[in-house]
């Protein structure tokens, strides 16, 4: 790591504070989550101790502490699968802390995204005869945000979407614009079948379009959450 890749972080409370409020274990160890900041997607658990989190302060960076090596180490040192930290958080217990990663490359050791690529069990609320929770009905866009993200990653040949990364920010505006247009006419002709297509390719395009962007969905989401929590004068 250069000295230019290192930001430090600008910390809310001063690093001893932050420290006496975490409950270290027995071994001086907290757990921490590490999560990607724009999909939100969980990518891996470590350990750190009071000199990872001081490095890790220091340099804007993931830095870890080894339990079988008894070592310190910096996620992507050898590998460049660095991850530079957009957020640090720690739990209502203040036993383990979430950091919340830009990242470069994979995760995981293996050359998965993330750490946690292996299926215990899936199950559906639906099929027990619960009700469908209300943020399920936008699972589908966290998902096809992590898609439009590995794209933008690995751009892979022949992908639509490598296409529109490769084009740049040009072609990703002409093409939201176009599809603006074709919901407009869609829904100006009665067309609801074909509002729903349109409507799904502009919402797809816009997705891309905010991943160029680096700007995440949660961002927005955000934004509106804010809008809708001011008095309103209707």
């Amino acid at each position: 790591m250069t000295d230019s890749d290192k930001q430090p972080l600008q910390l809310s409370l001063p690093l001893g504070e932050l420290e006496q409020a975490i409950k270290w274990d027995a071994q001086g160890l907290v757990p921490a989550i590490v999560q990607d900041a724009s999909t939100k997607e969980v990518l891996m658990l470590a350990y750190m101790n009071r000199e990872s989190l001081g490095k890790l302060v220091e340099t804007g960076q993931t830095w870890f502490w080894s339990r079988s090596r008894a070592e310190l180490w910096n996620k992507g040192a050898t590998s460049g699968n660095t991850q530079q930290i957009r957020a640090l958080r720690y739990d209502c217990d203040g036993d383990t802390l979430l950091v919340e990663v830009d990242r470069q490359g994979p995760a995981c050791h293996t050359g998965e995204d993330t750490c946690f690529f292996r299926t215990a069990a899936t199950g559906s609320g639906e099929e027990n005869g619960a009700p469908r929770k209300a943020s399920d009905r936008f699972a589908v866009l966290s998902e096809l945000e992590q898609l439009i993200a590995d794209r933008y990653k690995e751009r892979p040949e022949g992908a639509y979407t490598t296409y529109l990364f490769d084009k740049g920010l040009d072609k990703i505006l002409k093409k939201v614009g176009e599809e603006t247009a074709e919901s407009i006419i869609a829904a100006k002709n009665a067309d609801n079948d074909e509002l729903r297509y349109e409507v799904s390719d502009l919402i797809y395009h816009l997705l891309v379009l905010l991943r160029e962007r680096n700007l995440p969905l949660d961002e927005i989401m955000a934004e509106l959450e804010r809008r809708h929590e001011r008095p309103r004068r209707d």
